[in-house]
């Protein structure tokens, strides 16, 4: 759609909004909201087709539907006025428009997998509409252009799946969890099993769509580079609505190797542990990458536990040649011929998923989240091995709680390649590991928030000296309101005590961006980037530059 279509649907909506305007006073932001879009020609949509109020059947159905965190949903949580799923791009574009116009905020969903929840939920009093992007879903995979485009709304489960039905030999190197929505999640980076060999799903798209805060809907030519770098990894929901990514495919093998070896404690996991962190980034082969999964079992005795580390990875090859490489780089993990399994690149995906063998592939059509609980998440990135004295005091305070769980995933390879500043995403050379904290129960009474909430934090603060430090780095797409948060939304000071922790010095270029694109900060949540005031705008420049 161009801009001249733009302008027409922001009058025609306009003259609309003058029509409403008499009853304004007695009507509920529901009803302005619903006939804005409704009242126009164009874009007739039947309510109980695309809006879900709170007095409606179906609204906490869609509200939970792709929610990952169920702490997000408790009681006391404030809920949306409506939640809109946009039928085609349009609607999107719509929706922009009358929100400006009406003065209501939105909330952008594709996923739901946010870890805050700050797509689905608010931490102001600012009343809020959700736009759910699920209906937009679409995925056209091009071999020949070795490209697809998908829509926001679409897994990358879908994405994968629609791959592997065109072609065994391409794949695409994003996320692990195949319920994720791809508009979100590449907004953050996004990484996967293929990231030491490719780089991130951000680092390889060629195009986008976007609605921004204008409502044109524009392309990587019309919106131009700087706001097509700041959304490769800038975070979602600051610049616009993305409607859908063009991605560039990568080759793949037509037999991979995967295994799952545990060691506990008992079985010398600290020095094991303490090897990976030295191999795992710069020794071990770029089509090789081994995270380690950490979690506290039942010890041998009655009533004890212990620490289970798993390595769990995936080798874009066949085992013979995988068991050369290990034997070579890291032989103390133990790695045997009986442990490696050889299937297809797809089955790959569905295995590192969870999902048990022999599983279809079909199943990442289903968009479902095998991971849905109440927790609480912090990251770190850590670029110097953790001694063994560390980690022993490590395992003292993982073993304080319920059910913690540990991922470090290995950085190295094409990820030390690539410019800090190539996109907003800038932890790259010289990281060896990312680690993943989750404190996980399964009530929503506010006690056990707060213990488990209290936990996570303690270990955090232990993990402080083994981190990267000036900034203490962080994932975006781990979102973490313990770092800060801007209520309204728009203070540089406010936002630059989690904005260099999450992109270091680029998010001094994405503050600038945001001014551009987005001066009146239409698009803002608790820890959106945020805008420079016009009347420091000045001052501003010489403060980010």
């Amino acid at each position: 759609m161009g801009t001249s279509t733009s302008f027409a649907l922001k009058l025609n909506i306009a003259i609309i909004l003058v029509l409403l305007s008499s009853s304004a006073n007695s009507q509920t932001i529901q009803e302005k909201f619903y006939q804005c879009i409704t009242l126009n020609s164009e874009l007739s949509i039947p309510f109980s087709t695309a809006f879900f109020a709170p007095d409606n059947a179906s609204f906490n159905t869609i509200l939970e539907s792709s929610a990952q965190n169920l702490r997000c949903l408790v009681s006391s949580v404030p809920k949306p006025q409506l939640i809109f799923t946009p039928l085609i791009e349009n609607h999107v574009q719509a929706a922009v428009i009358c929100a400006k116009e009406l003065n209501i905020q939105l909330r952008v969903r594709s996923g739901g997998h946010d870890y805050e929840g700050l797509s689905f939920i608010s931490e102001t009093d600012e009343p809020f509409i959700i736009v759910d992007l699920s209906k937009l879903r679409s995925v056209s995979v091009d071999i020949q252009d070795n490209s697809a485009w998908a829509q926001a709304g679409a897994t990358i489960g879908e994405l994968y799946y629609r791959i592997s039905q065109k072609s065994k030999t391409h794949g695409f190197p994003a996320g692990l969890c195949p319920s994720l929505g791809i508009g979100g999640h590449i907004t953050g980076g996004a990484y996967g099993t293929m990231m030491r060999k490719y780089g991130l799903g951000a680092d390889n798209v060629m195009d986008a769509r976007i609605v921004d805060a204008t409502g044109r809907i524009l392309d990587r030519e019309s919106m131009g580079e700087d706001l097509f770098w700041a959304i490769r990894g800038g975070g979602g929901a600051s610049f616009g609505i993305i409607l859908a990514w063009k991605v560039r495919l990568v080759p793949v093998p037509g037999t991979v190797t995967v295994f799952s070896v545990p060691k506990t404690l008992e079985q010398g996991a600290t020095k094991i542990l303490y090897k990976w962190q030295q191999v795992a980034a710069d020794k071990l082969d770029e089509d090789l990458f081994i995270r380690v999964i950490m979690q506290v079992v039942a010890g041998a005795k009655k009533g004890e536990k212990t620490v289970l580390t798993l390595y769990n990875a995936v080798f874009l090859g066949r085992s013979d040649r995988l068991l050369q490489v290990m034997g070579e780089d890291f032989p103390e993990l133990g790695l045997t011929k009986k442990d490696c399994t050889e299937m297809s690149w797809i089955q790959s995906v569905i295995y590192i998923a969870g999902y048990p063998s022999n599983t279809p592939p079909e199943v990442l059509l289903q968009g479902k989240s095998l991971f849905k609980n109440y927790f609480k998440a912090k990251s770190d990135f850590v670029r110097q091995p953790i001694p063994e004295t560390g980690l022993e005091g490590l395992w003292k305070k993982y073993m304080e709680e319920d059910s913690p769980l540990m991922i470090w995933n290995p950085y190295g390879g094409m990820m030390g390649k690539i410019s800090e500043s190539e996109t907003p995403f800038p932890h790259r050379k010289g990281v060896i590991f990312k680690i993943q904290y989750l404190s996980i129960w399964n009530d929503d009474k506010p006690e056990s928030a707060a213990k488990h909430t209290d936990w996570i934090r303690r270990l955090y603060n232990y993990m402080a000296s083994y981190a990267s430090m000036l900034p203490r780095e962080a994932y975006v797409n781990y979102r973490d309101l313990d770092l800060g948060m801007n209520k309204n939304g728009s203070s540089f000071i406010q936002s630059s005590a989690w904005g260099f922790k999450y992109f270091k010095d680029n998010f001094n270029r994405l503050v600038r961006v945001k001014t551009k694109v987005d001066p009146d900060n239409f698009f803002r949540h608790e820890q959106s980037i945020p805008t420079l005031p016009l009347k420091d705008e000045r001052r501003g420049k010489s403060m980010i530059h």
